[in-house]
């Protein structure tokens, strides 16, 4: 399910968006401002965002570049503002639509729709939230904006976890498909010291990936 950040500081127009997107079972975050955009914007994994262009604390491009430094995440901007120069300024930002208000919230769905099935073609190898950043194709992995150095077995364990988030893997599935070359014996205790390294490399007190289920398992807490 796609998840949809609104920005927007009209707090009916807000609520009548979520409103509709709910309808159309999609996830939905609402910011009414810049700062609460980014807050969101940095602890959800957000799949495409409606953004308004003028807002309390700011304007919505200079929070499009900012999203742009991070990943490629689909912007739509909704705006009263039909100035050529500002819609063309939206696209030289990357944006994939230029909406003007008033709008017809169901040509709005069908926008949404086209941006998500073409995102999802075209969806790089990558994990990126702002603070944890892995690309699965150089296999390179930076936290905080660093470099942050894993082993084969870190980075393997990476990419199950992602695959599978917000499920629970057993200890028994991880050791299955994390050591299941040269006939190796792993027990729970040598997995749970590769994970509990794996979560001081890339966890602080405000980032929590990796959740130990006691008993069963490990489950990657952000989807």
């Amino acid at each position: 399910m796609a998840k949809i950040l609104i920005v927007e500081d009209d707090k009916e127009l807000n609520q009548g968006l979520a409103y509709a997107l709910r309808q159309e079972q999609y996830e939905v975050c609402a910011a009414g401002s810049l700062r609460e955009a980014r807050e969101i914007y940095e602890r959800e994994q957000v799949n495409l965002v409606l953004l308004d262009v003028n807002l309390p604390d700011g304007e919505g491009f200079g929070f499009c570049r900012w999203m742009r430094k991070r990943s490629e995440t689909p912007v739509l901007f909704l705006t009263a503002r039909d100035l050529e120069e500002d819609m063309l300024k939206g696209y030289e930002l990357g944006a994939e639509d230029y909406v003007t208000k008033p709008f017809s919230i169901q040509v709005l769905l069908k926008k949404i729709q086209v941006v998500l099935k073409r995102s999802e073609g075209v969806k790089s190898n990558r994990y990126d939230d702002g603070f944890l950043k892995i690309d699965f194709d150089t296999a390179k992995v930076e936290v905080a904006g660093a470099d942050c150095p894993v082993t084969p077995t870190e980075f393997r364990m990476l990419g199950l976890f992602l695959e599978n988030a917000g499920q629970l893997l057993t200890y028994s599935l991880l050791l299955d498909r994390l050591w299941d070359s040269g006939g190796k014996f792993v027990d729970k205790h040598t997995l749970a010291v590769n994970v509990n390294r794996l979560r001081g490399k890339i966890e602080d007190e405000e980032h929590k990936y990796i959740s130990n289920v006691y008993g069963m398992g490990y489950q990657w807490l952000k989807k």
